[in-house]
């Protein structure tokens, strides 16, 4: 099982999202605050998002918080500042992956910290970068497919 970590999201629809690649994955949800949104019963609801029964989610107050209540054994910090390509990354059964908040990413202190855990998604020089919930997808379907997809259905199984 996968772990996503949004340190300080700031958009509820990319949270949305990246709930429902959870939802879709299995994967948990570590949430840090401060949130950008409202994540109470009643705004979920509100936003239509009725697959949050699926996603296993964890709220923190704040990094520190985060490492208090959680054994880390591997982690990847998603960054465009990043040495190294996502694809150059060996993803293990329950690595957390890290993502930082839609304006500014993950904190440089954070990063400098654990640089040799940090990974990008190849783009153009000319792009900023990807939108967030993309950036979790990709990465996190790159990690099951290195994993086989495990607990997922698998088509090619499937075919007669």
């Amino acid at each position: 099982m996968l772990n996503i970590v949004l340190v300080e999201p700031e958009i509820p629809q990319n949270c949305g999202n990246i709930a429902r690649t959870c939802a879709a994955t299995g994967a948990r949800l570590h949430l840090i605050r401060p949130l950008g949104f409202d994540i109470s019963d009643k705004a979920v609801k509100r936003a239509g998002l009725d697959y949050w029964h699926l996603v296993e989610v964890f709220d923190y107050e704040n990094l520190e918080d985060f490492f208090q209540k959680n054994e880390v054994k591997q982690m990847w910090c998603l960054s465009t500042k990043a040495p190294q390509s996502y694809t150059d990354a060996v993803f293990e059964d329950g690595c957390y992956l890290f993502f930082g908040k839609e304006t500014k990413g993950l904190p440089e202190d954070f990063l400098e910290a654990h640089r040799d855990r940090c990974i990008r998604l190849p783009m153009r020089e000319q792009a900023r970068s990807l939108n967030l919930s993309n950036s979790v997808a990709i990465t996190v379907y790159e990690a099951l497919r290195q994993l086989d997809f495990p607990g997922l259905q698998d088509y090619r199984k499937m075919k007669g």
